[in-house]
């Protein structure tokens, strides 16, 4: 019997040591990368983590046999040294991966250790039986268990050391710790094992000692092993600076930075400069070209549109593309004119003509600007600013640019707040429906009402509809607000019908959301039924704008509605877009003058416009009420030309049902 471990060449034990530590090193800055990663980017850099690590530990291992002298011929079993490859390399993963995994935990940290010290033995020993001698290595259990202990302990303390820096890329010293230990547990384990070892042999069969380095293959495999690892190091290197690094700054379909690229470019370029300037751009109405065209075209239009803004822009900032048809445009150095002057420029540029695969399209676009340090000094306050700045341009009618101010910013917090309290309007009861009459003014007589929603805020008081209803269109909520009503209007349409208050028909504005679904005719069935209404005592209102949108569809649900009895009655008649061609198409019981013809009623052209419409009305069979009649010389003039149904504050405003029915009693008498 004799010691295994004899005589160690200690410049090769120092190789070991040093391979291991660079090894790990390696491994862990690629590690470092995994907290900013999702998905499969993620669990690339931990498969490259585990393969460099796992390759140092076994090149270690085999570099560690040859720096001990033995007294005879020792070669290796190629499968069983590869099954130690692929235990060190699952280990390592699966350490690895415990310890990157969120939230961080110690028990997260002391399983990794455990799981690491554990993988670093197992390979040792298997890459021990892979060496083919003559002779028998003997292992003593106490000894051996205090070898398995140092991997064990001195991994902890390595995988401990790594929520120092595991969201650091570059040099850590912590890191370099890190290494240090993990380096220390594979070589102190092998060497603490190799030295508590029998060996058994007869010493006749061996005259001379041999160097296990002398080995070619040994030597060959383990440089490639250290091929590989120096492999995936630069490799991943190479991907995260040229490849991952342009997926993640970068947009795919533009080119254009993208909101990292963003967030890098304000933290290290954008400020310094005395004042700077933040554009918001956002195209108008670009969904209608996606809908009509296809998003294919819709793509096609966005490269051009980014390289319009690049070439507007040119070296003095910057272009990014924040997704869909938003950008934001940073200009370092800009002062207020000079920033007015180039969004005047970028408005002008932009709404030129695209030729796009034969198609000749137009597009407006809306921006909004903040500036700096007047409006902030981060990027979020500038970005915050801007974006209000833009929803001033697109309220106030599109293809127009705003600077932010202080008055912006009231509207937008009262909005958002708004927004916040409408999504619970409904469930506190905090909406009410008054009722304007409709007047015959030949039989003085109510011949209708229109219902008119409003919403009785606990703290603001009551909000006018032209300040909530655009909010609850573009939020979705005008739906489940108008079921509401459609109930409500119904049902009490039918207390005056049982106590003979008024037997009239009573109209609701409908939203172009509500055609959306498909499921009008259900809802509106589904209200009349539960209310026992009859159908011809409820009128549908629409505007021009629903009418032409997806026409076809928009026809075909009215038809439905108009068979089950229900009347529909087009709103706001001469102030939309509507095709005359399309109107006898429209299945309409009613066409509504807007009020804004009869208030500049004197005006001789106004005047002709209200002839026209009821000239068109009589001859497509069609009722006309007026819409805003305040004065006996407006009902005059309507009579004249023919109109005999009027609404307006002259004969009454829109009243809660305790006033209607008084109003009722005292014009019915």
């Amino acid at each position: 019997m004799d010691q295994m471990g004899i005589h160690y060449n200690f410049w090769i034990v120092l190789l070991s040591f040093a391979l291991t530590a660079t090894a790990a090193y390696s491994a862990l800055n690629l590690i470092s990368q995994v907290s900013h990663s999702v998905g499969r980017v993620r669990r690339l850099w931990l498969l490259s983590g585990a393969s460099v690590l796992g390759s140092g530990i076994w090149a270690m291992h085999f570099v560690g046999i040859m720096a001990g002298h033995l007294p005879f011929e020792v070669s290796y079993r190629p499968g069983t040294a590869v099954l130690s490859l692929l235990i060190s390399m699952a280990s390592c993963y699966a350490a690895l991966r415990i310890a990157t995994a969120s939230p961080q935990r110690m028990w997260r940290f002391l399983a990794a250790g455990g799981v690491l010290g554990s993988g670093i033995s197992l390979m040792h020993y298997v890459g021990m039986l892979s060496m083919e001698m003559e002779a028998k290595v003997h292992y003593e259990i106490m000894d051996q268990a205090l070898s398995v202990l140092i991997a064990l302990l001195a991994s902890y303390i390595g995988v401990l050391l790594f929520r120092r820096f595991k969201d650091y890329t570059g040099f850590s010293r912590w890191k370099l710790y890190s290494a240090l230990f993990i380096a220390a547990a594979v070589t102190g384990m092998h060497y603490t094992s190799l030295r508590t070892s029998s060996l058994q042999y007869d010493s006749w069969m061996a005259t001379r000692p041999l160097l296990v380095d002398t080995d070619v293959i040994l030597l060959t495999g383990i440089s490639l092993v250290t091929l590989f690892m120096l492999a995936i190091s630069g490799g991943a290197v190479f991907l995260d600076r040229h490849v991952l690094e342009r997926m993640a700054y970068h947009d795919p379909l533009t080119e254009l930075p993208n909101r990292h690229g963003l967030e890098r470019y304000f933290k290290n370029d954008f400020f310094g400069g005395s004042s700077g300037a933040v554009f918001f751009v956002d195209l108008d109405r670009f969904k209608s070209i996606n809908d009509t065209l296809g998003h294919d075209i819709g793509d096609l239009l966005l490269r051009e549109v980014s390289e319009r803004l690049t070439g507007c822009v040119g070296t003095k900032g910057r272009v990014f593309r924040l997704g869909g048809d938003e950008f934001l445009i940073a200009l370092p150095e800009c002062t207020v004119a000079a920033a007015e002057e180039e969004a005047q420029y970028i408005l002008q540029e932009l709404k030129k003509a695209y030729s796009i695969e034969g198609n000749e399209l137009y597009v407006t676009a809306s921006v909004g600007i903040s500036m700096t340090p007047a409006h902030g000094t981060d990027r979020s306050a500038l970005m915050k600013a801007a974006d209000t700045a833009l929803y001033t341009s697109k309220d106030s009618g599109k293809n127009k640019f705003s600077i932010f101010d202080l008055e912006m910013n009231r509207h937008q917090v009262r909005r958002m707040s708004l927004e916040k309290d409408l999504r619970k309007a409904l469930a506190r009861s905090e909406f009410m429906v008054v009722y304007q009459p409709k007047w015959d003014s030949l039989m003085n007589v109510t011949v209708g009402l229109e219902a008119l929603l409003r919403w009785k805020h606990p703290e603001h008081g009551v909000i006018s509809p032209a300040e909530f209803i655009p909010i609850a269109e573009e939020t979705g909520l005008i739906v489940p607000i108008t079921y509401w009503m459609l109930h409500d209007v119904c049902a009490q349409n039918m207390l005056w019908h049982e106590a003979n208050v008024a037997t009239v028909a009573v109209s609701i504005n409908m939203s172009a959301r509500m055609f959306e679904g498909g499921s009008l005719y259900e809802v509106v069935e589904e209200a009349l039924s539960r209310s026992g209404l009859e159908p011809h005592f409820l009128e549908l209102e629409i505007t021009e704008s629903i009418a032409m949108n997806n026409m076809e569809e928009t026809v075909a649900q009215l038809s439905k509605l108009r068979n089950l009895g229900v009347r529909v009655s087009l709103d706001d008649f001469g102030t939309g877009f509507s095709s005359l061609g399309n109107l006898d198409e429209i299945p309409v019981n009613t066409l509504k003058i807007d009020q804004v013809f009869i208030r500049k009623s004197k005006m001789h052209s106004k005047k002709a416009i209200i002839s026209n419409i009821i000239a068109i009305a009589s001859n497509l069979n069609m009722e006309v009420v007026a819409e805003g009649v305040e004065t006996t010389e407006q009902i005059e003039l309507l009579q004249s030309l023919g109109c005999r149904v009027m609404q307006g504050f002259y004969y009454g405003r829109p009243m809660p049902v305790k006033e209607l029915g008084q109003w009722f009693i005292e014009n019915t008498a």
